[in-house]
């Protein structure tokens, strides 16, 4: 079934409708009850972290870890003076250069999902760029959005190795987490059916809930790896790494108008299996965008949902 929808690009305008899965673009029709803007972002623009108030995604990349064609799934949420980059991994600061013309150094604010080099591998540069273009100057930091525990774990077993060393280690004098980054804490969010965490911040509202993401062998998300996904503002689910959990689903599905969704194609593993999506509700799936998605994408079928996600393009909500 066809929906409308509205579409800007190179600032051309337009509306019209089309069938979910058919071309890049196809989630734009299928957002219940609300029209999202989508909008490309001109190949001579760089893109403005600061908009009119409304809540807006921007994909630096929607691929696998292992895509060599639509980059690490990272992304910023952008909404009036507010801006977060939800993770950056190893091809992030050159994804931002391609899709946003934006470098490191530009992105003040971030908020690490977990650990795997595709989320996290860009953050030693970007933290290398703020220490010694501002920092080191009397500058200000950029801010973290991190819980304690994820910090610890993030900078023993991550960062460490290539930031600790930096200055003074011939003196056995370390540098830390907070060196290069102003640490903001979210609020665990209690008496609720998985680990959530909550923040205000600077006007984006967030809930952070873990994942069952790693490993393979995890029965649920108590007994995997520290992963997190987002419910923004109440209205746009991005599930985050995860293989098939439909606690997870049931718990925010409804509520979401947006749904960003991690995608494999084929059974096991640690992300989830199309298959396990496409049986899934109707009402779901006409509302959900895929990310994280291998390089043969293409060939795969997805008549039903909202679409994949696209790189480079701003979901304006």
């Amino acid at each position: 079934m066809a929906r409308g929808f509205r579409w800007e690009e190179a600032g051309l305008r337009g509306e019209g409708t089309f069938q979910s899965g058919v071309d890049a673009f196809s989630g734009a029709s299928r957002v219940a009850e609300n029209i999202m803007r989508i909008q490309t972002l001109p190949a001579d623009q760089k893109l403005a972290l600061k908009n009119g108030g409304e809540l807006e995604l921007f994909w630096i990349g929607v691929g696998s870890a292992a895509s060599k064609k639509s980059g690490q799934s990272n992304f910023l949420i952008i909404k009036g003076d507010a801006h977060l980059l939800v993770d950056l991994g190893t091809l992030g600061p050159l994804a931002l250069s391609q899709t946003a013309r934006l470098a490191p150094m530009d992105i003040g604010n971030i908020l690490p999902t977990h650990s795997h080099a595709d989320h996290i591998g860009g953050m030693e540069e970007m933290f290398l760029a703020w220490r010694y273009g501002s920092v080191k100057n009397g500058g200000p930091k950029p801010k973290c959005i991190i819980t304690e525990q994820y910090q610890e774990m993030l900078w023993d077993r991550s960062l460490r190795g290539g930031l600790g060393w930096n200055e003074g280690a011939d003196r056995g004098q370390l540098l830390a987490f907070t060196d290069y980054c102003d640490v903001v804490r979210p609020t665990w969010k209690m008496q609720q059916p998985r680990e959530i965490w909550t923040i205000d911040f600077e006007g984006i509202r967030l809930e952070m809930f873990r994942t069952k993401h790693v490993p393979e062998t995890a029965t649920d998300w108590q007994s995997s790896l520290l992963c997190f996904g987002l419910m923004i503002d109440g209205r746009v689910l991005v599930s985050g790494d995860t293989r098939f959990d439909r606690d997870l689903l049931d718990l925010y599905a409804d509520r979401a108008e947006v749904i960003f969704h991690d995608v494999q194609f084929f059974s096991g593993a640690v992300h989830t299996p199309l298959s396990d999506l496409k049986a899934l509700p109707m009402k779901w799936k006409e509302k959900m965008h895929l990310y994280h998605y291998a390089d043969n994408y293409e060939t795969q079928d997805i008549v039903g949902f909202g679409g994949w996600t696209q790189r480079g393009v701003r979901y304006i909500l």
